[in-house]
């Protein structure tokens, strides 16, 4: 049944990733060209050379953006199903496509919403160069933060709920979460290194359009995988309910 569901949860990850390239080739590579075209200008006026491309701007907006994103999507959905796996039957009995589209809110909020409020995405010629270990192990740590802190809020939310009920013990826990989650970002050190003439418009729009990627990715993965196992399940379960009747 694993392996059935790690199928379907990669071919829900490749549905997602053309999604999600669609949407990054129209929306995000011109706010790419326009950060590009104002690092070449600011290098210029700086009396610098550019830096030689080792891979052309081209084949980065067309082949590697096309691959990136499907590996990506592809390896997303394959995770999304081993974790739906490890769940099913150890939560609440729920049906298969709302414990997807759950789960799926979950791990965008989780995984790339909280982190992205503390470290959001940055366009070309914005950051320094020195400091990219430094801001990439700050953002993977506020990952695994806000993982943590999800399953500890969810583990309290179950233990309240006998008492509590299933309503008063959600709002208990996504209090817990938010007040737990906005100290440690105030207590994690602030990164700002955007250009003082960086365009305010464009780093907006870059940003609102990476968190859009993420949120199409993650939208399509649980939607479509939890219409795809409950297919399956139906398909399992009409066999046994013939064989019954049979005997």
């Amino acid at each position: 049944m694993v392996g059935k569901l790690l199928v379907r949860g990669m071919l829900a990850g490749i549905a997602a990733g053309l999604l999600t390239f669609s949407f990054a080739k129209f929306a995000g590579e011109p706010q790419v060209d326009q950060a590009i075209s104002f690092e070449e200008k600011a290098d210029g006026a700086r009396g610098e050379a550019p830096e030689p491309e080792i891979v052309s701007r081209e084949v980065q907006a067309s082949y590697g953006l096309f691959t990136g994103v499907m590996v990506y999507g592809a390896s997303i959905g394959g995770l999304f199903a081993l974790v739906f796996a490890c769940l099913r039957g150890r939560t609440d009995p729920i049906p298969a496509r709302a414990l997807s589209a759950w789960l799926a809110l979950a791990a965008f909020v989780s995984i790339y919403l909280v982190p992205n409020i503390k470290y959001p995405a940055n366009p070309p010629s914005v950051g320094d160069p020195e400091t990219i270990g430094y801001r990439t192990g700050l953002f993977f740590l506020m990952i695994a933060i806000s993982i943590a802190v999800t399953v500890f809020s969810l583990k309290v939310r179950g233990a309240l709920a006998a008492k509590w009920g299933q309503w008063n013990a959600s709002i208990a826990a996504l209090v817990l979460f938010v007040v737990v989650i906005a100290a440690i970002q105030a207590a994690l050190p602030t990164i700002n290194e955007v250009p003082g003439a960086f365009p305010a418009v464009l780093l907006w729009k870059f940003r609102t359009v990476a968190i859009g990627m993420q949120a199409i990715l993650w939208s399509v993965v649980g939607l479509l995988f939890g219409a795809l196992v409950e297919r399956l399940e139906r398909a399992s379960v009409r066999p046994r309910s013939l064989a019954a009747r049979g005997a």
